[in-house]
């Protein structure tokens, strides 16, 4: 195979790749990367509608990023009643999308439970419950976000606020789940005691 074929097939992986994904921003930064790939390889075999086609879709691409990384994202909780009605509609309706990433999760909460939806830009774009296990520490039994908004930036204000604006000093998780662990990884945790067991200290 010429290397102007691996070129052309690079690009036409890279575009279907990115169809794959449910994260707006990386949709957009592996489709730049396919378009631009894609257009190099038109233009080398001197198909312009190919090359001209695609390299606008890099400015598209680069357009909406820039209007992403531009504009301000709001924030902000939303603790609810365990017997909340639209709280049982989300889990229900996203359970399927939950058991992916926390495999182990049933909503059975008690006094000590706090849930709350975490708004961005007024969207229920997750969904965190935690279990207080002393003055100074809780426990995390979900933290899900919605796909489109798994950009991490969810998970950083929760964690943050939580540390913030409570005497709270230490976050404790735990997963089987190669991608939840790599998100907490992600989050700063670290492993604790026991092959599954996280924590987040606040320092």
């Amino acid at each position: 195979m010429e290397v102007i074929e691996i070129i052309g097939y690079a690009g036409s992986v890279l575009v279907a790749i990115s169809l794959m994904m449910s994260a707006i921003v990386k949709l957009r930064i592996i489709n730049l990367i396919g378009s631009l790939t894609f257009s190099i390889y038109g233009f080398i075999i001197g198909a312009l509608p190919v090359g001209f086609l695609n390299g606008f879709i890099v400015l598209v691409n680069l357009y909406y990023l820039y209007d992403i990384f531009r504009a301000k994202e709001f924030f902000e909780i939303l603790e609810v009643g365990h017997n909340d009605k639209y709280l049982r509609y989300f889990l229900d309706f996203h359970l399927e999308d939950i058991k992916k990433f926390n495999p182990g999760f049933e909503f059975d909460p008690n006094n000590t439970w706090t849930s709350q939806f975490v708004l961005r830009n007024s969207v229920p774009a997750g969904l965190v419950c935690m279990e207080k296990k002393d003055e100074q520490s809780i426990y995390i039994k979900l933290d899900y976000v919605i796909p489109g908004y798994r950009d991490f930036k969810t998970g950083k204000y929760v964690f943050n606020k939580i540390f913030n604006e409570t005497g709270i000093k230490k976050i404790f998780a735990e997963s089987n789940n190669k991608v939840h662990i790599n998100y907490l990884k992600k989050m700063g945790f670290a492993q604790a005691q026991g092959e599954n067991s996280f924590i987040l200290e606040n320092r």
